[in-house]
């Protein structure tokens, strides 16, 4: 698309399907959707309190989130100021600009959004996370001065190691080492290649929505991503590059499922196999993620030779760490026995975790996709028939965004998002997940976030409304990360 894009709305059509709810019933189980969204925040954070009270949980100062509470007033206005002017301008340059423009601005928002949150805490609290003795930076000296040593030897020392990197497969550390070995080392850097790339994930599932929804749900989606709560730990956990990783490698598997992508498509599914091939090497809990692209495969039907690129993209990260010594299964392994003599994590109650996990998962997510998820997962339900055969399925409520009579968008978005859930739901009932999801559902949550595109653009309201969670949030929690 090149020059000024203007994007308008279709008119709300009447449901001729006998089968979709009327719009004020629609409206209805919105507003109950996110009283349940209210409600199940609220919930978890009171019996967190009370299990504590109780001396039934000592492992989180705050739960169900591993932070503690304070209240900060005048020190978040630089990024309410930033959330004020996204609230504002957002929806009309994302409907104005040429979609490359589009992009850069959406991701520049990100970014600052990012850095403004974080640094209500001080220009320190960018960096300040990453040089805690228990993270990353911490262990890195461990590397040197011979990196494939430590890789092949990685499960047998483990206990040995700093804390996040106990509880991750090698990749994390390899690839900050890379980042030092290239000059670039130290919190400072490692920042810069959080914040950027995790931010960067916006153009990434921009990119993909566009692909399987078209342009117009792509820009409506934007706006949401850019201020979406996540952000607050963007700056700065690892998970925000585990985030980038897997969005890109769902895009570039999107673009290349494309029939007018160059060359067929080869090259971006090799490069996009390449990245979700390392998700298992970065984190353990990154291997539900997988249903999202698949998800993409099945909307996109890509040719064989794409799908032939894929698979040869895909085993090039496990085939390089497992000859260098780093066999997956033991690591899996080592780090299970870790967990298991851990003072924390292996002590937390599968029982209420199982369910605050999920009111985490909310919180950043947001209100707006709590309106939205009813109808989103109701287009599932309503297409089985759709999500066979690939046929784009009609919008679940009068009103919703579509491209035009012949093409339907929302199911795309619809099995994205389900997608995701279905991997945090994989994650928490298996036990994997008990506390620190804030961060650890980044990954997950960003892709939920494109179920707001079924609010009517500009939507600034709910916009307004996913800023105000966030801001929330920093103002009335001190998170470690």
């Amino acid at each position: 698309m090149s020059g000024k894009a203007v994007v308008t709305v279709a008119e709300p059509r009447p449901d001729r399907t006998g089968t979709g709810p009327s719009r004020p019933a629609a409206k209805r189980v919105g507003w109950i959707a996110v009283a349940v969204w209210a409600a199940g925040v609220a919930a978890a954070f009171a019996v967190g309190w009370w299990r504590r009270q109780a001396g039934l949980a000592t492992e989180d100062p705050l739960p169900p989130l591993f932070a503690h509470a304070r209240f900060l007033s005048w020190q978040v206005l630089p990024a309410a100021g930033v959330a004020a002017f996204s609230v504002a301008a957002l929806p009309t340059l994302t409907r104005r600009f040429a979609w490359r423009a589009t992009l850069l601005v959406t991701w520049a928002t990100a970014a600052l959004w990012a850095v403004t949150l974080a640094a209500s805490d001080g220009l320190d609290a960018l960096t300040r996370p990453l040089k805690a003795p228990t993270e990353y930076l911490a262990g890195l000296p461990q590397l040197s001065p011979d990196p494939l040593s430590w890789l092949a030897t990685f499960s047998d020392r483990l206990g040995g190691y700093t804390t996040q990197v106990r509880g991750h497969p090698p990749l994390p550390m390899l690839v900050l080492w890379l980042l030092q070995q290239a000059g670039l080392g130290g919190a400072g850097w490692a920042a810069v290649l959080l914040i950027g790339s995790g931010s960067s994930a916006v153009i990434a599932i921009a990119v993909t929505v566009r692909r399987l929804a078209g342009e117009r749900v792509a820009r409506t989606t934007l706006p949401f991503l850019a201020l979406a709560p996540p952000a607050l730990w963007v700056a700065t956990t690892m998970d925000a590059f585990f985030l980038a990783a897997g969005a890109w490698g769902t895009a570039l598997l999107a673009m290349a499922a494309s029939r007018k992508s160059r060359l067929g498509g080869v090259p971006a599914a090799v490069l996009g196999g390449i990245l979700l091939g390392a998700l298992p090497y970065l984190s353990y809990g990154l291997l539900p993620l997988y249903a999202v692209p698949l998800a993409v495969v099945v909307l996109s039907r890509p040719r064989l030779r794409v799908l032939a690129a894929l698979a040869c993209g895909l085993v090039v990260v496990p085939a390089l760490l497992t000859v260098g010594g780093f066999w997956w299964l033991d690591g899996v392994r080592a780090t299970h026995a870790t967990y298991l003599i851990s003072r924390g994590s292996a002590r937390r109650s599968f029982a209420y975790y199982a369910f605050a996990d999920f009111a985490v998962l909310g919180l950043l997510t947001g209100p707006a996709v709590a309106h939205a998820l009813p109808a989103t997962l109701h287009t599932i339900w309503r297409s089985p028939r759709a999500l066979i055969s690939g046929i784009r399925a009609p919008d679940p409520i009068p009103g919703s965004m579509t491209d035009g009579p012949a093409e339907r968008p929302i199911l795309p978005v619809a099995l994205l998002v389900g997608a995701a859930l279905l991997g945090t739901l994989a994650l928490d009932l298996s036990g994997v997940t008990k506390g620190e999801v804030e961060r650890i559902w980044i990954p997950y949550a960003v892709w939920i976030i494109p179920a707001a595109a079924l609010h009517r653009p500009p939507a600034r309201g709910w916009l307004a409304a996913q800023a105000l969670t966030a801001l929330a949030l920093q103002a009335l929690v001190l998170s470690p990360w």
